[in-house]
């Protein structure tokens, strides 16, 4: 029995009116190139704490792993936004046949030296948010890590690549074969649960990625650098036997202590 008709043959969906992809946020003050370079001795681990501290909670993106042990970087986020298809938006489709107009290409076209990429992908295990060529790519133009609450494809591959990156794990889908749409960049992105703002300072490691706002950098520079060299005092004598309660954390009789042991460290 044949079905009955229920649309007209030439019946076409008409996309929003006034909506045009890539989305793209205003222009972001990235961070000087002076402060990432004195944040590169700053761990995921003092910049956290120090954050929470001054009632900054939710700083810690959970979930991307490091791709390698050993890895560390900071840079100035530059973000990307995977949204869920709509057929009458964006579907896979009409991604495959124009992929290199969405914001996946667009946001490679606008890394800096010094970039961070931040993309926010749901955890969704189908699409291949980057791959090997666009890995590349945003290598190649001076970006220094990418952190991707999703899957990446091309494991292999960029398992031997130099770029620090951050991950859920490996799909051998590309980005148009998932239910996801390359959507904006350059805008206010979640990734594992944390906002990330474009131009905010990316510090990645062992431990993971955090987000440090650009203006609470300098305190959180000042501080780590009056203690630098506290964590290899403590150790060492909490190693020798000294008191927890004296030098973790330090108290005011451990701080003094410090300064003396930096005084003989240094080169005469």
């Amino acid at each position: 029995m044949a079905k009955p008709k229920l649309f007209d043959d030439n019946l076409k969906i008409e996309k929003p009116k006034g909506l045009k992809l890539p989305i793209t946020g205003h222009g972001f003050t990235r961070a000087p190139e002076e402060m990432i370079k004195r944040l590169e001795v700053v761990s995921t681990a003092t910049a956290s704490a120090l954050m929470y501290m001054l009632g900054i909670r939710y700083t810690f993106i959970t979930g991307p792993r490091p791709l390698k042990t050993g890895q560390h970087a900071v840079g100035s986020a530059l973000t990307m936004q995977f949204m869920p298809q709509r057929e009458d938006i964006a579907s896979g489709k009409v991604q495959e046949e124009g992929e290199n107009t969405s914001a996946l290409w667009a946001v490679l076209d606008d890394v800096q030296k010094n970039d961070f990429l931040m993309v926010q992908a749901y955890g969704d295990k189908h699409t291949g948010c980057l791959g090997e060529m666009l890995v590349t790519s945003f290598a190649g133009r001076g970006g220094v890590g990418i952190v991707v609450d999703g899957y990446i494809r091309d494991w292999p591959r960029i398992q031997k690549m130099e770029i620090p990156l951050w991950t859920l794990g490996a799909t051998p889908n590309f980005a148009s074969q998932g239910p996801l749409y390359p959507w904006a960049y350059a805008v206010p992105i979640a990734v594992g649960g944390v906002l990330v703002m474009p131009g905010d300072i990316i510090i990645a490691d062992d431990d993971g990625a955090v987000v440090v706002p650009i203006n609470v950098a300098e305190i959180i520079l000042d501080v780590a650098e009056r203690y630098e060299g506290s964590e290899e005092f403590s150790r060492a004598r909490l190693a020798a036997g000294g008191a927890l309660r004296k030098y973790y954390p330090l108290s005011e009789e451990g701080l003094a202590e410090l300064e003396e042991w930096k005084l003989s460290r240094l080169p005469e």
